[in-house]
């Protein structure tokens, strides 16, 4: 019994070494380049310009109300929050002191100049896919900015998410360095879109599913899911009807099926909107050639005389609060973002329905539309249980048989 128990034991031992050693072999530095001064160029800065714009860098390394690439924002995860860093040349907070090779090795392998890890916040998963060239021209960018001393706050990450090992884990696990390969059957419009989506991009930090300890799910890349602490639903992306409506939802901000609103308006506020036409067809070209999203299947209702109580009730509320707007048809009346066939009403989750209903918002200012009308909020005039029965309404009868909500499901929406 205790030969056999001290065996067992050494087997253990002998398993959490082995994790350990590959741990740490998968966390190994990188072999350094010589390190070249960066020969910067107007044209060079220029690119980098706008390549920031394309990787939406200012909407995480600006706080609120500061200093533009100054960093200070809190990104909250579930594992706690994570203060970006300065992106200015300031010598001691920011890239003042780093190099065109530092700054490629924290966008391809995910580590700061002093080789310590870096937090997956920063999506270092996708932007190992950017490649040196664009690198050296973003680099040239940032270091063309004013120098902006600003400390940031140190992260606020619960335990064990806050200790080095757990990140060096979490590495190991869901972190490969790589590039992107063009695919040769492809023409150059769906590679270029591939390469903006999967790197700068990086649409699958929202787009795609994660596993418990925040990791992108694979096999299921761009499949759409809910966004963890804002609660907001990022929907699946792929499919003909995605690829022809997409360009103009990304530079306006609004196409036939709706609006963006929550953190998706930041991205065309910030980022999409100052694409080039070819950079937006591009992504077009490859987002269309994914999987068409499947269709979304209203789940049965175990008590269907509620849900008819609860969808006259939202009939009635809709006359009262929103046909106003949006026409008792749904279609807007030619001003508003149409409900008839809106993708948002269509969503496996119904959390933005709901979220637009009880915060309202505005949409994306941009340049084909610098004033976009703003959705009122309702949450200080509807309950829970009227904001569920006006959401069944609209899914009901523009959802494309998309499923009733129920009281529970708009208090579980943050």
């Amino acid at each position: 019994m205790k030969r056999a128990l001290r065996r067992s034991l050494a087997l253990l031992l002998l398993g959490l070494v082995m994790f350990a050693a590959w741990v740490a072999w998968m966390n190994r530095s990188p072999a350094s380049a010589l390190a070249q001064a960066l020969s910067s160029t107007p044209a060079l800065i220029e690119r980098g310009a706008y390549l920031a714009r394309a990787g939406n860098c200012v909407a995480c390394h600006t706080a609120r109300g500061g200093q533009l690439y100054t960093g200070g924002r809190g990104i909250e995860t579930p594992f706690g929050t994570v203060f970006a860093g300065n992106l200015t040349p300031a010598p001691r907070t920011g890239l003042g002191g780093w190099s065109a090779e530092d700054f490629w090795q924290a966008l391809h392998h995910g580590r700061g100049r002093d080789g310590r890890l870096l937090n997956p916040a920063f999506p270092y998963t996708a932007f190992t896919k950017v490649s040196r060239a664009d690198s050296d021209a973003l680099f040239a960018f940032l270091q063309s900015l004013p120098a902006q001393e600003r400390e940031r706050p140190p992260h606020a990450l619960r335990f064990p998410y806050n200790q080095p090992w757990a990140l060096a884990v979490w590495r190991a696990l869901h972190f490969r360095p790589g590039e992107f390969l063009a695919e040769p059957a492809r023409d150059a419009a769906w590679n270029r879109g591939a390469y903006l989506v999967q790197g700068l991009g990086h649409c699958a930090s929202c787009h795609a599913p994660r596993n418990a300890l925040g990791g992108s799910l694979a096999d299921a890349a761009l499949g759409g899911g809910l966004m963890p602490v804002s609660g907001w639903y990022a929907p699946a992306l792929g499919g003909a009807r995605e690829a022809a409506e997409l360009p103009g939802l990304l530079r306006s901000g609004q196409s036939v099926r709706g609006a963006a609103l929550g953190p998706m308006a930041e991205v065309v506020l910030h980022s999409t909107q100052y694409l080039s036409e070819a950079d937006l067809q591009a992504m077009a070209a490859y987002l269309g050639s994914l999987p068409e999203p499947a269709a979304v299947e209203g789940l049965p209702d175990r008590q269907p005389a509620q849900q008819a109580g609860r969808a006259s009730l939202g009939a009635r509320l809709y006359t009262q609060h929103c046909a106003v707007c949006h026409g008792e048809q749904g279609d807007g009346q030619g001003l508003y973002p149409p409900l008839a066939d809106n993708r948002t009403l269509a969503l496996p989750s119904p959390a933005n329905l709901v979220k637009a209903i009880r915060q309202g918002g505005f949409g994306a200012s941009t340049a084909p539309n610098p004033r976009p009308f703003g959705m009122p909020p309702f949450g200080h005039v509807l309950s829970e249980a009227e904001i569920a029965a006006v959401a069944t309404h609209v899914r009901l009868r523009w959802g494309q048989g998309a499923g009733g909500v129920s009281e529970l499901q708009v208090l579980q929406t943050p």
